[in-house]
């Protein structure tokens, strides 16, 4: 099945579980009662736009073809382009707009381009939609790896694309749920024979563009623990505990701030 598909019936993913422990109501606004966001992040958008650039990118190396630096901006140009076009509601933050991303990609992409390592990994998929179930939970957990590779030594290397504001610390890669999705996903799809490395491609908006790869493994630990916190996480939403939290650096970029301001004002919240 397609990921679309699979979106279309109850399912978790790595993003709905961490937007559950980030902050329950933000989750029951977005998952349960699904209401329309205030804004469109525009932050959210120009990921989408890279996104789409290197999923292009692996898919010509797959075909045994590199595109040029020229390409990947040309592509940029167009899918941020065709993204804004399209969003009636996009929401920049202070000091940004619609051209000063536009060259912030170009100038990531430019780094990206320049210091990628040339390995000779070969390119399995790009977008690859997965599902699988876990014990105590009724629902599947679906989502889609940006890249999975195969290296010289016959392991899978599973990399994530992110464009980050900061650098990443080892200890929220080596404890980042997301990847250890994809992990249990790998191990369940056909890859349970396999050594599997996960990497974050890490292009960071500095204001000196940077860009950093952050690789990780996991183990039979790692995936108890993951299995546990889903297995809570998914209790908490059949009980229906939509626990806000108000207190988190999000709040300020939240897309649903008015709907929350409400509820909070509503005396018929006191239930929770």
């Amino acid at each position: 099945m397609s990921l679309e598909e699979l979106r279309q019936q109850p399912h978790l993913s790595a993003s709905s579980i961490n937007d559950f422990m980030e902050c329950g109501l933000n989750y029951k606004f977005n998952r349960i009662d699904k209401i329309e966001s205030e804004y469109a992040a525009a932050t959210m958008l120009f990921g989408s736009a890279i996104h789409k650039v290197l999923e292009e990118f692996y898919q010509a190396k797959m075909k045994g073809h590199r595109k040029s630096p020229e390409e990947i901006l040309q592509r940029f140009e167009f899918h941020w382009n065709d993204i804004i076009s399209k969003t009636s509601n996009a929401g920049f933050k202070e000091g940004e707009d619609y051209q000063s991303l536009l060259q912030k990609g170009w100038d990531i992409l430019k780094v990206y381009y320049e210091q990628l390592p040339q390995d000779h990994y070969k390119v399995l998929a790009t977008e690859n939609p997965f599902s699988f179930q876990i014990d105590g939970v009724e629902i599947p957990i679906i989502g889609i790896m940006d890249l999975i590779e195969e290296d010289d030594a016959g392991n899978i290397v599973i990399t994530d694309f992110k464009t980050s504001s900061r650098s990443y610390y080892k200890d929220e890669i080596d404890k980042n749920l997301q990847l250890t999705i994809y992990y249990m996903a790998a191990k369940r799809n056909g890859f349970c024979d396999r050594e599997i490395l996960l990497k974050f491609d890490c292009l960071i908006k500095t204001k000196t563009p940077k860009f950093e790869q952050y690789y990780t493994a996991r183990s039979e630990e790692d995936e108890k623990r993951a299995i546990k916190k889903i297995q809570e996480v998914w209790h908490g939403i059949q009980k229906e505990v939509f626990i806000p939290n108000d207190n988190s650096w999000k709040c300020y970029y939240c897309q649903f701030k008015q709907h929350c301001d409400a509820w909070f004002m509503n005396e018929t919240n006191a239930q929770y």
